[in-house]
């Protein structure tokens, strides 16, 4: 795709995120990997105000282009990147469940297999570090080397993977994993979880399940 129809895919996957109850306000950021940088969000502009020409291009050494301002993340964005090349989109949102356990400094364990999607037994929770910087950066590439979902603690979630639309449906699912969570942790302080024996076996078998967007 060329420029424009990234941006429009971003500005898309902003208003899907929206719908979907995974993000309000201007909260959340969302990016793509694009020629030697990445195309992202601005800073502080509503999802329903965004035009293709708003979306930011941020170059590999983090300038951004002329007149526009990058979100205050992209620093995160561009560690996932740097961490994981395999990965080509970033969706960053304040889901309330989500958000809701990195207060709590949980990970989210292997309370049902649907937690393979990330590509571990667990969703980490990444230590708190002030919005936009580069501690934020380094906590960010530690914690995505090698899961595809992080939460960062008392703020939200990361989700990473080929395309917009695979980053988009992994969010939602960690928000569903994070809500029956929560749910499990008001009844009860041992929640059980799935053996890493049975992880092995679901995580290999995920490599070939998942959302089908090329």
């Amino acid at each position: 795709m060329n420029r424009v129809e990234q941006s429009q895919q971003i500005i898309d996957t902003c208003l899907e995120m929206n719908r979907l109850g995974l993000n309000q306000g201007t909260a959340g950021n969302v990016s793509v990997r694009y020629e030697d940088g990445m195309l992202i969000t601005p800073s502080g502009i509503a999802y329903d105000q965004l035009t293709e020409e708003k979306i930011v291009f941020v170059d590999a050494d983090g300038k951004a282009e002329e007149g526009k301002l990058p979100s205050s993340e992209w620093r995160f964005h561009q560690a996932v990147y740097m961490a994981r090349p395999e990965l080509n989109a970033v969706v960053h949102n304040h889901a309330i469940n989500c958000a809701a356990v990195s207060i709590l400094n949980k990970a989210i364990p292997a309370i049902h297999y649907m937690i393979a999607a990330v590509g571990g037994n667990d969703i980490p929770c990444v230590p708190y570090a002030t919005f936009g910087t580069a501690k934020l950066s380094e906590y960010v590439a530690e914690g995505i080397a090698n899961r595809k979902a992080i939460l960062l603690q008392h703020h939200g979630l990361i989700a990473a993977e080929e395309n917009l639309a695979k980053a988009l449906w992994l969010a939602h699912e960690s928000e569903v994993l994070a809500e029956l969570y929560l749910k499990l942790l008001a009844t009860t302080d041992n929640v059980p979880v799935l053996s890493d024996e049975e992880l092995a076996v679901v995580l290999e078998k995920f490599k070939s399940y998942g959302l089908r967007v090329e």
